[in-house]
């Protein structure tokens, strides 16, 4: 066990391309996701779901902590409740995410509060904070489309905020052509994409 994890807020839906099954692609594009974080050395890797999700829980590898959140400031006191001192928390929907993006979170925090991996077209991929997570974090998810800028002026101390380089995510059916082929990893969501 580590001082750092790593969490994959998990969803219950996700907009398929034509042709694949929602709920298929959704847990491709997570089991994908999830795979990085595990992946990652010296970071202990975390489920989290909003709603009961057998089959998310099914994604993991043995061990892996799966904890029911209300949302991301729920998830950062549940992960300090854990023994976190610093957290990531990512999306389920950035399959082919590079590792070194998240490293460069947690690197980040060690002259912030708070780390950002910007999203293509709004939100974050990826938000890493030191715990206990400061109070200014409330309110503002991944999804919040202007998340960096509104987490920067809440902080009201300039660096708090780091951002790392952005990324994308796959909100929409036309977000697969975002995938790189080229890049390693997301085979669960290449081999469905495939298929169709």
């Amino acid at each position: 066990m580590t001082d750092r994890f790593a969490a994959v807020l998990a969803r219950t839906d996700a907009a398929a391309p034509p042709g694949a099954d929602p709920d298929e692609y959704r847990l491709a594009l997570l089991e994908d996701t999830y795979e990085v974080v595990a992946g990652l050395e010296f970071v202990t890797p975390v489920l989290a779901l909003t709603a009961p999700d057998p089959a998310a829980e099914a994604v993991t590898w043995p061990g892996t902590p799966v904890l029911r959140v209300a949302g991301l400031e729920d998830l950062l006191r549940a992960l300090h409740d854990l023994g976190a001192e610093q957290a990531a928390i990512v999306a389920p929907d950035a399959p082919d995410l590079p590792a070194l993006l998240l490293g460069k979170l947690f690197r980040a925090l060690g002259s912030g509060q708070v780390a950002v991996c910007p999203a293509a077209g709004g939100g974050l991929v990826a938000l890493a904070a030191r715990l206990p997570a400061p109070p200014w974090l409330d309110g503002v998810g991944l999804d919040t489309p202007d998340a960096p800028a509104r987490l920067r002026a809440a902080a009201g101390t300039q660096g708090a905020v780091r951002s790392a380089p952005g990324w994308h995510r796959l909100r929409t059916p036309a977000d697969v052509s975002l995938l790189d082929p080229g890049l390693e990893g997301w085979d669960n969501t290449r081999a469905l994409l495939a298929g169709h």
